[in-house]
């Protein structure tokens, strides 16, 4: 073989060599890994809002039960046939207003009875007293002896103890017969009635409606023990106002109520203690045994420090959020959180100052040092422009892929 074709030969295999080692790196993970690193460098567009300081309400919130302020089931105080009822089932019903009637006819007789037993004795006493009167004049004339007239003023005596009984029986009578007519004792809804027109009901055991006074209301609720020393520090320093809400938090069904009592002991099976709120319930939107969510104003922190609740992730050493540096680059800070300002931010205890902007939208793509484009909530990104697109491509170029 002449020198030439041998020149020939190895020239062909290192040109051969140099092409396919051009598109084995091309195509290689080194290469994709730089096409992706020149990606990475792109500022990723982020939603960011700055921390902020407000007065900040702490609540305690607990599960309650409304409760009547007074609940009376209405019964005969004597017996009898029901002649008459006098109140609407469901309405309210005003203290001292006429609810049933009982046939009074017998008490009416018991009373006349007893008002005659009266004036027959009353009779009985004054004829005693005038002989006794007669006899004091005849005493000192000696026509009646000592005995005599000490028997007649035993005999008055006796007489107007008479009288005296006959005025109890009298007023007993009366009450009785007033117990025919049956009053409302407090103001309230009456519920069902228990008894229909014409039964005969029996003294002190036939019930005949219930009462529920609704205005106010109580609402019954339990809170931790661990809670029990805070609860009274501030009570003990103004009345604490709490809200009732529905079982899904969505809307207030009840405001303007004041904590009234905190019970005097400790459930040691529960581990907490009951209170009991007042409310005013003028617009009936609470009801005797309806289950609400309570929300009790504990304290209100002053200028206290907040984010949107979004911005706190969760992380294997606690809370944490992505704080934007001057340079648009972040950070991971940890944070602690002490409570919650309504459903949409939290209080933030250390961690952060005033001022530190966060990310709030955006932190799956994110990792520290990440370069960011911040935006305000509900702002969306720019749409790339040509000029960006060129750029993008000629850098896809220089990272070595080869071309399709």
């Amino acid at each position: 073989m002449s020198r030439w074709k041998l020149a020939l030969i190895v020239l062909a295999v290192i040109v051969l060599a140099i092409v396919g080692w051009r598109w084995l790196s091309g195509s290689s993970p080194a290469g994709n890994r730089a096409g992706r690193a020149g990606d990475g460098d792109a500022a990723i567009p982020v939603t960011v809002v700055a921390a902020e300081t407000r007065n900040v309400p702490v609540y305690l919130n607990a599960l309650g039960t409304v409760q009547a302020l007074n609940t009376v089931t209405v019964s005969a105080q004597v017996g009898g046939q029901l002649k008459a009822l006098h109140f609407e089932e469901g309405a309210e019903i005003e203290a001292g207003s006429l609810i049933a009637e009982i046939d009074p006819r017998t008490y009416q007789a018991a009373l006349a009875q007893a008002e005659a037993k009266r004036k027959q004795d009353a009779a009985q006493l004054s004829a005693s007293r005038s002989t006794l009167k007669r006899y004091e004049e005849l005493i000192r004339k000696n026509f009646v002896s000592a005995q005599d007239l000490e028997n007649q003023r035993q005999t008055v005596h006796q007489q107007e103890a008479l009288v005296a009984a006959d005025d109890a029986a009298v007023a007993n009578a009366r009450t009785e017969l007033g117990y025919t007519r049956i009053t409302a004792p407090i103001t309230g809804i009456a519920g069902i009635r228990q008894i229909d027109v014409g039964n005969l009901v029996q003294a002190n055991s036939t019930a005949l409606v219930v009462l529920t006074q609704v205005h106010p209301l109580n609402v019954i609720f339990t809170l931790p023990a661990q809670e029990l020393d805070a609860v009274r520090a501030a009570q003990a320093r103004a009345p604490l106002a709490v809200t009732a809400l529905d079982r899904t938090d969505s809307h207030v069904v009840a405001e303007n109520g004041v904590l009234r009592v905190i019970d005097n002991q400790i459930d040691s099976t529960t581990g907490t203690f009951r209170l009991k709120a007042e409310f005013p319930n003028d617009d009936n939107a609470l009801w005797p045994g309806q289950f609400v969510n309570v929300r009790m104003r504990l304290r209100t922190v002053e200028d206290g420090l907040v984010v949107p609740t979004q911005a706190v992730q969760r992380g294997p050493e606690g809370d944490y959020v992505y704080l934007v540096g001057e340079d648009d680059t972040v950070e991971m800070r940890n944070v602690t959180t002490t409570g919650e300002d309504g459903d949409t931010h939290v209080l933030i205890g250390t961690g952060l100052a005033p001022g530190d902007r966060v990310v709030t939208e955006g932190q799956f793509r994110l990792k520290p040092g990440s370069k960011v484009v911040p935006m305000a909530p509900g702002e969306a990104p720019k749409a790339p422009s040509a000029e960006d697109i060129r750029k993008a491509a000629q850098q896809g170029q220089r990272g070595g892929r080869p071309p399709r």
